[in-house]
Parts: C-alpha cells; structure tokens; sequence
C-alpha cells in the first residue's frame, strides 16, 4: 500500500486504522494539556506572585501551538503526519521537564518557557484532528475528525482529576507542589510517541495526496477552492477558540478566590486543587464528550449551522458567567456550556475548512488556522487576566461575548453547497 494509491478497499482500511491510531495518540496527549490548563495558571500565580500575570501560562501553552502549527504542518506536508506529529510529542516532553524544574527553582520565566514547549507538543495534537480527514469519504469527514476530538476527553479530562493523586505522588519522591501529576503526563507522552512511530502507517496524508494526484490525471477535473468560505472557518474556529481559551484560563484563579472567601480559614493548596481540578475534567468533558454528536450533525445539518449553534451555546456560557459567576454552580455550567461551544464550533470549522480548500493548499490552511487560532488564543488569555483584575468574572464574560457576536454576523460568507 505504500508505493502507489490506495484502491477503495484500501483506503478504507487504512482510514479506519488511522483513526483508531490518532483517537489512542489523543487519549495519551490529552492528559499532558489537562493537567497544564489546571494548572499553569496557578503555578504562574504562585510563582510571579501576582494574579494579573497568571493568564501568562495560557498565553504561553497557546502561545506556543501558534508558533509550531504552520512548521508541524508543512513539514506534515513533506515528509508526513507521522513524524509531525512525534516531533509534537518529542516537545511536550522537553516541555513537562521544564515546568518540573522552573515550580522546582521558582524561576517565572523558566516556567514559561516549560508550558509554551508543552503548547507546541499540544500544537500536533491540534493536527491529529485534520489528519483524521486525510483519507476521510466526504460523507464523513465530520464524523471522523469528531472521533478524534472525542477521544481527547479520556486524556482531557484523566489530566485534571489526576492532579490530586498526583499530588500524593509528588510529594512522596519529593517534587515541588502542584506539578506531581506531571509524572503521569510524562509517562503519557512517551506512549503517545512510540504509539504514532510504530502504528501511524501507511502515513494518511501522503497516502492522501497520491489519491488526489491520481484522481486527477483521472479525471482532469480540480478540486472547487473556496477562499472565502475557508477564511471565515478559520475565523470562526479561532474566535470560538479564543472565547473558551479566556474564561477558561481565568477560571481557576476566579475559583481560588471563591474558595479563600468561602471560608474562615484559608483552604490548603489540596483542596484548592481538587475544587479546580474537577471544575476543569466537567469543562474538559464537555469540549469532547458530545463532538461525536457534532461532528454527525454537521455532515446532516451542513457545516455552517452546527458553527452558529456552538456561538448559541457559548453565548449561554458566557449569560452564566455574567450572572451566576460569584456561584460555584454557575461557574461549573458556564465551563460546561463553554466546552460544548468551542466543540460544536471546532469540529463543524475544521470540516467546512478542509472541504472549502483545494488539496494543494489545504494542509498549508490548516496549518495557518491552528496557528491563528493559537495565537490569538495567547493574546485573549494575557489580556482575560487583566480584564478579570479589573472587571471581575461577569465583565470577562461581557468582554468575550464580542466574538460570539462577530461569529454570527459574519457567517453568510460561510455558506457553500454541500459535500
């Protein structure tokens, strides 16, 4: 299968390989990010000693996606999915040592530099959701790369509810506080790395790209590019991303001081973590759980519709952090509801991008809407924690309903026939 295109058996067998490869590489990858959204928050908080530079740890995890997604993708487009994505973990590993050693020395900038290469390995897990469509029938692509994502929730959400055996673990061979569930995320990767090099074969994409090569001496038909349609599910994907990343990163800060003023005493860094910890698996979960579920409406329902439905459900998220916020309640429905939007908005943008893009150019778009969606991810995350200095939780949310806003207006330039 390796030397010329695949038949349609073939292909076929190969797609259904991949996907189970790429949903197994999610499950793995996913514990090293939960633990780093739980956390690097406030570890940054604790470190730097003020809450305003805390959002500093999202930037720096997304920031880091946005600056390896474009490179992890062109190298994806020369030599294949597989070794992009080893490098990706090859990162993250790097990555978890940094973070140990800068909450170790108590060096803020060291630990910044740990959580961006944590973000860079987490930039090849973005790509693991593309790849899934490489080989993908139309009439699937949806389903398929919803597989993917879905997976991500046993990872996602195995990563914040370790913290606390993590943090037995942690302090039973002597490492820093809050970083003990690190050494699952460690272990993890490692796996998520010798699992890609031995079974990610035949490569999806380069098998991808031989399809499309032959059916188009075949044929002599090109593929319809739609530029138009394709900017705005990178937009959408990327204001989706950047409204659950701001809330999200602000959060765990937001349910520190809930804790500290619920009581008479000050709550140990256990309990703050455990209260976090399950906080962040429920929103994880949510993020992955249904995308299955998504990922079938927007190949019935179209792309576009399924994109408009997760801005009404992050639209609710953010009616709850406005008027519930100063509840744990409604902080939990909030990350809930905020999980379920960027899904529904995830999965339907990254169908509707793939589809709009001619093959020639499609693994280069991608690259670019993780990189964009990273970046500007960064930059909502830095500023979310000077908006929540300022403007509390409620005027976060009122901050981020902006982007659901610009989402809907715009999304006639998303409309294209159906695949």
């Amino acid at each position: 299968m390796s030397g010329v295109a695949l038949t349609a058996a073939e292909q076929n067998a190969v797609q259904r390989r991949t996907v189970l490869v790429l949903s197994f590489g999610q499950v793995l990858g996913g514990i090293a990010f939960g633990a780093t959204v739980s956390l690097g928050a406030l570890l940054a908080a604790d470190i730097s000693g003020s809450d305003a530079l805390s959002g500093l740890a999202t930037a720096s995890v997304t920031l880091g996606a946005a600056v390896c997604a474009i490179p992890l993708a062109r190298l994806a487009a020369r030599v294949g999915r597989r070794r992009a994505l080893t490098l990706g973990n090859l990162f993250a590993l790097v990555g978890i040592a940094v973070v140990i050693l800068a909450a170790s020395l108590r060096v803020f900038p060291l630990l910044l530099a740990g959580i961006l290469m944590i973000g860079a390995g987490n930039a090849g897990n973005l790509q693991s959701r593309f790849a899934a469509t490489d080989l993908a029938a139309p009439q699937h692509r949806g389903r398929d790369l919803s597989i993917v994502v879905w997976s991500t929730t046993i990872g996602g959400v195995a990563g914040p509810l370790l913290l606390g055996p993590g943090e037995i673990v942690g302090q039973a061979i002597g490492m820093p506080p809050q970083t003990g569930s690190y050494v699952f995320s460690f272990v993890a990767q490692c796996a998520a790395l010798i699992l890609y090099v031995v079974a990610l074969r035949p490569d999806p994409l380069l098998a991808a790209q031989r399809l499309a090569k032959a059916a188009a001496a075949a044929t002599g038909t090109p593929f319809a590019d739609r530029p138009r349609v394709a900017r705005y599910a990178i937009f959408a994907v990327a204001g989706s991303h950047v409204v659950m990343a701001s809330v999200m990163a602000m959060t765990p800060v937001h349910l520190s001081h809930m804790a500290h003023g619920a009581h008479g005493m000050a709550p140990t860094p256990a309990d703050v973590s455990a209260l976090v910890g399950i906080t962040i698996a429920l929103h994880v979960g949510g993020m992955y759980a249904l995308s299955p579920l998504f990922g079938v409406l927007a190949d019935r329902w179209g792309r576009l519709r399924v994109v408009l439905l997760g801005q009404v459900l992050l639209g609710g998220a953010l009616a709850f952090a406005i008027f519930t916020g100063t509840e744990q309640w409604g902080v939990i429905a909030a990350l809930i509801l905020l999980g379920l939007g960027w899904s529904a908005a995830t999965v339907a943008g990254a169908a509707l991008l793939t589809e709009a893009s001619a093959p020639e150019v499609r693994t280069r778009r991608q690259g670019r809407s993780d990189s964009l969606m990273s970046l500007s991810a960064a930059a909502g995350s830095v500023l979310a924690g000077v908006v929540l200095s300022n403007f509390q939780y409620a005027g976060l949310g009122v901050a981020a309903s902006v982007l659901v806003l610009a989402i809907v207006a715009l999304s006639p330039l998303g409309r294209t026939p159906a695949r």
